[in-house]
């Protein structure tokens, strides 16, 4: 659904981004992928086993909501760099 997206004639990045809200402490946390958050959180402090929440289908218009989470994915937008060539003189 997500293609590269084309700006003046220039193609942008884009990557996954899963954001992690914990509703106790209005923690947010952000990472690269879902298998990610469970490096840094257990199923039980986030209510949802990684298994559960890969066949979930997390969508950026299907987020994950129980009562101590909010699980969802987005897309990270960044500028093209120019690092690693040369300017040509001329």
């Amino acid at each position: 659904m997500h293609n590269k997206l084309i700006t003046q004639g220039k193609m942008n990045k884009e990557r996954t981004v899963i954001h992690l809200q914990l509703i106790e402490n209005d923690e947010h946390h952000y990472f690269g992928s879902m298998a990610n958050i469970y490096e840094h959180f257990t199923d039980e402090q986030l209510g949802i086993a990684y298994s559960s929440l890969r066949n979930y289908g997390l969508t950026p218009e299907h987020p994950y909501i129980n009562k101590k989470c909010i699980i969802r994915k987005g897309l990270l937008l960044s500028k093209e760099g120019n690092r690693g060539f040369r300017k040509s003189k001329g």
